[in-house]
């Protein structure tokens, strides 16, 4: 495929995986566990699998396969230490699996993916940028998934440090493939401004008895 499509799918990949509680709840329980943590198994083989195939496509440099490989391995432990802990909480409860689902494993798990981000974008180098409405699309929903994580994953800060500095760091490249994190992690930063400002603080949509 060609590297646009890679990071269309990259973006796809992280917009469902990182729903995949949600979007498979409804889908039950097997014995003790939930048919959610095991479909959970695949996020990270498909996200850090898709990120590298975009990095192979555009012959990406020794650095950018340096930050990623650091990206790589945060966002793969994080994920992992979220979904055990998760799913043993569902079962048992307990301060312990609070603290390396919702504490630990969350600001790891995403704090990963803002680094893989970052490789991507230094992957890219001087590619043009994409202006088709699919692409802005993709990038919107990528934004989305990143505040509906911060919220919901209790990293509302993060989520807000890091959409700051992608767009200005997409603004400094407004005619290259960087662009794209304009659109996307605007969406973070005023999702994120705007829940914590009509709240006065960040609740979760959990807590709210959204979801």
């Amino acid at each position: 495929m060609t590297p646009n499509r890679w990071l269309a799918a990259f973006a796809v990949a992280v917009s469902i995986g990182q729903h995949t509680g949600v979007i498979s709840k409804p889908l039950g329980e097997i014995g003790t566990t939930r048919v959610a943590d095991w479909l959970d198994l695949a996020v990270p083989y498909a996200v850090v699998g898709i990120a590298a195939a975009f990095l192979v496509s555009v012959g990406a440099p020794r650095r950018a396969w340096l930050v990623f490989a650091a990206g790589g391995i945060a966002y793969t432990q994080g994920h992992g230490i979220h979904l055990a802990a998760n799913s043993i909480a569902n079962v048992d409860p307990s301060s312990t699996s609070h603290l390396w689902d919702e504490v630990v494993g969350h600001y790891i798990w995403y704090g990963g993916l803002a680094v893989i981000v970052a490789a991507l974008v230094l992957a890219a180098g001087d590619r043009p940028r994409t202006r088709n409405l699919v692409g802005i699309v993709l990038a919107v929903l990528f934004g989305f998934t990143v505040f509906t994580n911060s919220v919901e994953g209790g990293t509302p800060l993060l989520g807000l440090a890091t959409g700051v500095v992608f767009v200005a760091w997409g603004l400094r490249g407004r005619d290259r493939l960087a662009w794209q994190l304009v659109p996307a992690y605007a969406v973070t930063v005023v999702g994120l401004v705007g829940w914590g400002v009509y709240w006065l603080g960040w609740p979760q949509f959990s807590e709210l008895g959204w979801i």
